[in-house]
């Protein structure tokens, strides 16, 4: 699934956009969100891609969503 991760006031979103859905990411496996789990206020959790170096804010990357609770 296309999402967009951007940097806010809040924190880190993801925005879907064939949903039309921004959310926080409010939990995550690893402390910078790439190569792990990382779950959004909704409940929905992705898999992160992982990076040698993290790409820069704003980023679409093509991530598997792991739940929709």
């Amino acid at each position: 699934m296309k999402i967009t991760v951007r940097d806010t006031a809040k924190g880190m979103e993801v925005y879907v956009a064939k949903k039309d859905l921004e959310e926080l990411i409010v939990e995550a496996e690893h402390p910078g969100i790439w190569g792990g789990w990382a779950r959004l206020t909704n409940g929905w959790v992705f898999d992160m891609p992982a990076y040698d170096t993290p790409p820069a804010l704003p980023v679409t990357i093509d991530a598997r969503r792991l739940s929709t609770e």
